[in-house]
């Protein structure tokens, strides 16, 4: 048995996010499996490196999967690049010892947040990024951002949906970053909750638009209340940007 991993790039745009749903195949998961099931004659089954939302895009993604398969990891790569939705791009297929686990080997991951910061939203960005008008204060971002730094605990940050046992996460760093007038904000962390990273991006623009100070970010962290945190911002603007093994 051969174990094959992939690495993925998506527009989540007209998905119902990663995970397989009974009563739709409009996953990014259902998409993949059933090509990889055709090609390989055989049911396969995708363990991704984790789920994103829907509407959520990713730059690199990673699954894996295993098969009995005799074909080379090139025709597989080309047989995927034929046959998926034109929104969804198998970037590498690798094989990998048996043992390699797309979530659980996990070591960190880095999520990008992208804000259109202008008077009037962009046409053609509209889908992949979060139109703010008024003008964010970049400075007073990043100081509330130095108070998420390192290991926490989490709760304000996650949603009520979240069903994790422990809340503790460490966030190694948050780069904010400007271009022209598109914002980036990346978080690279070992780990994160349910909305965590759209939950810690809608209080920062409450800073950048200066309705909270910096200050009242570790406040919120230390309080271990969702309702002091700022608004989910939109999935939308929210990539996985890269998985860390």
């Amino acid at each position: 048995m051969r174990n094959i991993k992939l690495t993925i790039q998506y527009d989540g745009s007209r998905y119902k996010g990663w995970q397989r749903l009974g009563h739709t195949d409009m996953t990014i998961q259902s998409k993949i499996e059933s090509v990889l099931s055709k090609m390989t004659n055989e049911n396969i089954e995708i363990i991704g490196s984790g789920r994103t939302d829907v509407g959520v895009h990713a730059i690199k993604q990673v699954a894996n999967f295993k098969t009995n398969s005799n074909m080379s990891t090139l025709q597989m790569k080309e047989y995927l690049y034929r046959y998926l939705p034109e929104d969804i791009v198998i970037t590498n297929v690798d094989e990998v010892e048996e043992r390699f686990h797309s979530r659980y080997n996990v070591v960190s991951k880095k999520y990008m947040y992208k804000i259109y910061n202008n008077e009037y939203h962009n046409p053609f960005l509209r889908k992949y990024t979060v139109h703010i008008p008024k003008k964010l204060d970049l400075e007073l971002m990043k100081k509330a951002s130095s108070f998420l730094i390192g290991e926490h605990d989490f709760t304000s940050f996650r949603s009520s949906k979240s069903k994790k046992k422990s809340n503790i996460r460490i966030i190694y760093s948050i780069e904010i970053i400007k271009k022209d007038k598109l914002i980036e904000i990346i978080v690279h962390g070992n780990g994160f909750l349910y909305n965590m990273v759209r939950i810690i991006v809608g209080t920062l623009i409450e800073v950048g638009l200066k309705n909270i100070q910096p200050e009242y970010v570790n406040h919120i962290l230390l309080s271990k209340d969702r309702k002091l945190a700022g608004p989910t911002a939109p999935a939308k603007g929210l990539y996985l940007l890269e998985v860390k093994y």
